[in-house]
Formats: C-alpha cells, structure tokens, sequence
C-alpha cells in the first residue's frame, strides 16, 4: 500500500518553505508521496485574507510540477466548507483504498491538536508527520503512538511575510519559484 503524506493548507501562497517540507517528508520518511491538499476555507484563518483557491491550486501545481513524488490536491473543494481533517481523512480513504493516508503538520499545531473535530478518531487510525517550526515545542502530544517527530529543516518563511512583501512592493525573487511570481505579478494577488 501507498503511503501518502497529506499536507494541509491554505498556501496563500505556497513559498520555498512549503516545498522544503514536503520534498523532505516525501524523500527523508517512510512516505512514499506527499499531497498538497489546498483548502478552499481552514476552519481557523478569516476568508477575506484569502486568495481565490484556484489560483492558489494553479500556484502549488506551478511550483511543484516536474517533481515525481509530490502532487497537488483540489479534493475540499468538493467537500462542505468549513474544511474538516476529519471529513477529508475519510473521503480519500473511500476514494483511494489501496492508499493509506498519513497527516503532515507543524509543530504548532500539535499545541491545538486537542481542539480538532474528531481528534480521537484521527490519532486512532492515521499518523501525523511533525516537522519543527520556531518558538514552539512538541508539548504532551510528541509521545504519542501516532506522532513522529522529523528532523525536517527548520523554516522561519511564512505566506504572510510574502502576502506582506508583495503589499510593500518588495522583490519576493528565491521565496517561492519564478512561476508563482510571475503568476501572481499577471493576476495582481495580494497587491491590495
């Protein structure tokens, strides 16, 4: 069986970090792939901040095409908004039974783990994949069966410095690939 990797987020929009990650996840575990899985609204961010999720789908598959392990998945925009974990955990696993389905997450989130829709069921029959982010730490979650923490590379970039930068007027060349530039240059994301 498959082991994929699910990498959660909104990517708004995806940088060098996030293709770090997941290459690092797809190459340096016992996961055989990793998929983007682009959230047309998370549950926890304001929608207003967001850009239109197809644009942010056409920059993941812009950043990752070419590369043989990662893929890019649009599969909450068909499901009920919010976007649950849980829902999607469950609808790829019926969609996809010869796969089995792993979570990706940074360490931040494993301090509001215990909040999430159906986290029992989640902890029973997926495993999350941790990798560290800066000023935080692993809490009372990192010795649980279904947690593993990985000696991913530390990143400190984040959507919203780029959102920021772009906002500013400033050159944002080496934090997300050339393509997604040039794409968010043409349609005038995050300039206003």
């Amino acid at each position: 069986m498959k082991k994929v990797g699910l990498f959660f987020g909104s990517f708004n929009p995806v940088h060098i970090g996030h293709l770090i990650i997941a290459n690092y996840m797809a190459n340096h575990t016992a996961l055989d792939e990793v998929w983007f899985v682009v959230s047309p609204q998370n549950p926890f961010k304001k929608k207003a901040s967001l850009a239109d999720p197809y644009d942010r789908l056409e920059m993941v598959n812009m950043a990752i095409e070419d590369t043989e392990n990662l893929r890019c998945s649009n599969i909450e925009f068909n499901l009920p908004v919010p976007s649950y974990t849980i829902d999607t955990l469950v609808h790829l696993s019926e969609k996809y039974p010869d796969k089995q389905f792993h979570l990706i997450m940074g360490q931040d989130n494993l301090e509001s783990l215990q909040k999430w829709k159906n986290i029992d069921i989640i902890l029973r029959d997926y495993h999350i994949y941790v990798y560290p982010r800066p000023g935080y730490n692993s809490g009372d979650m990192k010795d649980h069966p279904s947690i593993t923490l990985t000696d991913t590379p530390l990143m400190e970039l984040s959507s919203t410095f780029l959102r920021k930068a772009i906002l500013e007027g400033k050159d944002i060349k080496f934090f997300t690939p050339d393509k997604v530039i040039e794409f968010i240059d043409k349609k005038g994301l995050y300039s206003k």
